[in-house]
């Protein structure tokens, strides 16, 4: 027990150092991307220090798989160094027993970064890009225009001209709507249609039904009109990124996209990365202490070139099944998955052949 608190306790220290560290040059970094908007708004300076204020939860989120493995292979790699962990081997202690706990320690991070993200960091970076936006003057635009959305599984197809988010109103509206087996039953037409609390209110409308092999106008019918119930917000211009949203908001978002008939592969796989990222911890804990002992020499250095090293392959692996999901050309859980799992498998190799 006596050598889980002393690897702990110098864990501890080296992880928030470093945490610190790179939450630092993560908030300079955003800063420096935005200083000159900045200058040329006259952005007050306190205005400039909430902003960053509201960004640290997002970069301690980045942060926190970067310490985690600095933290584990320079403690490690220390230990060989001092010849401490030669007497931990001495009295019959493995490596993967000696550090069991680390592992477990990091399955417990990685559930909470997991909520970290999704009940904090979510909301705070809301807040840092809406008070952003508002400070350098950027209007987010949610009109819309050729808007084509399915309704009710495929039976109601609308199609609207233009989508005026502002007054949630539609123009030039078509709706085609079809029987059980998909079968044409009618077509409404609306020059404008207003939302009006739980269903869309259409002006100047006619409505289009076959009879006798020929399509001839009829008044509208109720019946029909009594099912546009569609909300405004699928009608919105499609904005919404994944990763700035909770993981309840993304997959409404993604049923949302589905049921529009619209692209939803870039969508899933951010919403699989919201999962996959935070068990990152656990992945890079594994390697951390496969890659620890290879050196006696400039540990600090050398524990410091490997972890970036590591972080560097594993972002530029995720790119690039990231990019091939959100294009189709791989399932979208995979994008996110298959670097984990790749970098798991990596880690049991590099730890059955490690120094014990």
């Amino acid at each position: 027990m006596k050598l889980v608190f002393y690897m702990l306790k110098k864990f501890v220290v080296i992880f928030f150092g470093s945490m610190i560290f790179t939450v630092l040059i993560l908030s300079l970094t955003d800063l420096l991307l935005n200083i000159w908007g900045y200058v040329s708004k006259g952005v007050p300076s306190a205005t400039i220090f909430q902003i960053m204020i509201l960004y640290v939860p997002k970069a301690s989120w980045y942060s926190v798989p970067i310490a985690i493995l600095f933290a584990t292979a320079y403690m490690l790699s220390d230990l060989y160094a001092k010849n401490e962990l030669l007497a931990v081997f001495a009295c019959g202690i493995s490596l993967f027993r000696f550090t069991f706990p680390l592992m477990i320690l990091s399955v417990f991070m990685s559930i909470g970064l997991f909520y970290f993200n999704d009940t904090v960091v979510v909301k705070t970076y809301e807040k840092k890009i809406f008070l952003q936006n508002a400070v350098l003057e950027k209007e987010q635009q949610h009109d819309n225009t050729n808007v084509v959305v399915m309704s009710e599984g495929g039976k109601i197809v609308y199609k609207a001209e233009y989508f005026d988010s502002h007054y949630e109103r539609l123009y030039s509206l078509y709706v085609l709507y079809r029987n059980n087996d998909y079968s044409f039953d009618g077509l409404l037409y609306a020059e404008n249609a207003a939302w009006t609390a739980d269903h869309w209110e259409v002006s100047n409308a006619f409505f289009y039904k076959q009879d006798a092999g020929r399509y001839r106008i009829y008044p509208v019918d109720y019946d029909h009109l009594f099912r546009l119930m569609e909300p405004p917000e699928t009608f919105r211009k499609n904005s919404i990124n994944v990763d700035e949203v909770t993981a309840a908001e993304a997959k409404r978002y993604i049923l949302q996209l589905e049921k529009s008939g619209l692209p939803s592969y870039e969508a899933k796989a951010e919403y699989y990365k919201k999962y996959a990222f935070s068990f990152v911890v656990l992945v890079v804990v594994l390697l951390a202490i496969g890659l620890s002992g290879k050196t006696r020499k400039n540990v600090l250095i050398t524990s410091l070139a490997l972890s970036i090293t590591a972080v560097v392959l594993f972002y530029v692996m995720q790119m690039i099944t990231m990019l091939m999901a959100r294009y189709g050309t791989i399932p979208p859980v995979c994008g996110e998955w298959f670097p984990v799992l790749f970098f798991v498998c990596i880690s049991a190799l590099l730890l059955k052949y490690a120094r014990t």
